[in-house]
């Protein structure tokens, strides 16, 4: 064979040797495509399993290591652990609930009862809403309550074993469940609208002044008798710039004389006479507490030189009994259970608070 002929074959033996790599490489090829397009359909049909299976958590790593939560897991375990946090199951349904608040009021901020209603119905989920906007308003009006914070519950809250023990702290309005604080014993925040000043109201002062100290007090109440001195001195100091209003909340259950000195005192009212006539119960309180019937009202009557038999005939017939009880009522409807309760315009002040306390008020007030 010459060389040219060598020459041919070698080289017909070489692009024979190209196109079997070629065909080679194809095939290699082909088969990892169909590999990858297997692996991903098994990829796949694993993440719709766990999908369909209710899987909590799904994602291709954790499947690969084997992690994740599954419905059949949950199923088991009354609790369980997953990146740092404790996960914890409830027979309670997810309870929705509005806050009612101002957040430029310091008073009125909900966060110590919600830790507190957490602990009681730990599936709560709480969405806070100002008190100004139109919504506000609007759950506010159908609440019937005169303070924020207010809480109103979803109907959801019925199917907790909380709302179970403790369905009095409830009172239904239309779509919602008001959680009643004043029984809960949580304080008033702020107070969006004042007691109404009723023409029957013992009141001393200009009724067009700019200053309206409206306060709810007990005779025989020892915080009473020391506020009462405030606001006298508030009245000498002030004069008619301030209307003050006396409204009547005997504690019947701490103070058996109460409504008995109530009634004397508005009996006083009746000739022209409270302011001087509820002076003299409140220093005398020891001793008219400690005595039998009504004998030392009417006597208190006598020697400030009253109308004895008018007196008299209004105390015995309890006169004023349904004003007492009204006053009362109002009262309750405040969420008001102690006394002395005060109102300076749109400010609130629970117990004896001092004079300089009420002055400075009194002035902001005027000052507006």
């Amino acid at each position: 064979m010459d060389e040219n002929n060598k020459e041919e074959v070698k080289n017909a033996h070489i692009e024979q040797n190209e196109n079997e790599l070629s065909d080679n490489q194809d095939a290699e090829q082909k088969v990892s495509l169909e590999k990858k397009k297997t692996k991903n359909l098994v990829s796949l049909v694993i993440l719709l399993a766990g999908l369909l299976a209710g899987s909590v958590f799904v994602d291709v790593a954790q499947l690969v290591k084997g992690s994740g939560v599954s419905q059949r897991a949950l199923n088991k375990t009354d609790a369980f652990e997953m990146n740092g946090k404790t996960w914890v199951a409830y027979s309670d349904p997810i309870v929705k609930v509005n806050v009612i608040s101002d957040d430029n009021c310091e008073e009125c901020q909900p966060d110590e009862v919600l830790v507190w209603l957490r602990r009681m119905v730990p599936t709560i989920v709480s969405a806070k809403i100002d008190y100004n906007s139109e919504e506000g308003k609007r759950i506010l009006e159908g609440s019937g309550a005169k303070s924020i914070p207010v809480f109103a519950f979803s109907s959801e809250i019925e199917n907790t074993d909380f709302y179970g023990q403790a369905q009095m702290l409830f009172n239904k309005k239309g779509d919602y469940y008001i959680l009643d604080t004043a029984r809960l014993g949580a304080p008033a925040g702020k107070y969006t609208e004042l007691p109404k000043i009723n023409e029957d109201d013992v009141k001393i002062g200009d009724e067009n002044s700019k200053i309206k100290l409206i306060v709810f007090s007990d005779f025989q109440c020892p915080y009473s008798k020391a506020f009462n001195s405030v606001a006298q001195k508030a009245l000498e100091e002030y004069k008619d710039k301030i209307l003050y209003v006396f409204k009547q909340l005997p504690l019947t259950s701490l103070h058996p004389k109460a409504v008995d000195a109530a009634l004397a005192s508005e009996c006083a009212n009746e000739q022209g006479e409270f302011l001087k006539y509820s002076n003299k119960l409140f220093e005398d309180q020891k001793d008219w507490s400690r005595s039998d019937g009504t004998q030392e009202f009417k006597a208190y009557a006598r020697q400030m030189g009253l109308d004895a038999g008018q007196f008299n005939q209004c105390l015995d017939d309890k006169k004023y009994q349904e004003k007492i009880d009204e006053d009362s009522r109002t009262a309750e409807e405040f969420g008001i259970s102690g006394t002395p309760a005060v109102f300076i315009n749109g400010q609130f002040k629970s117990g004896a608070a001092s004079y300089d306390t009420v002055k400075k008020i009194i002035d902001e007030e005027l000052g507006k």
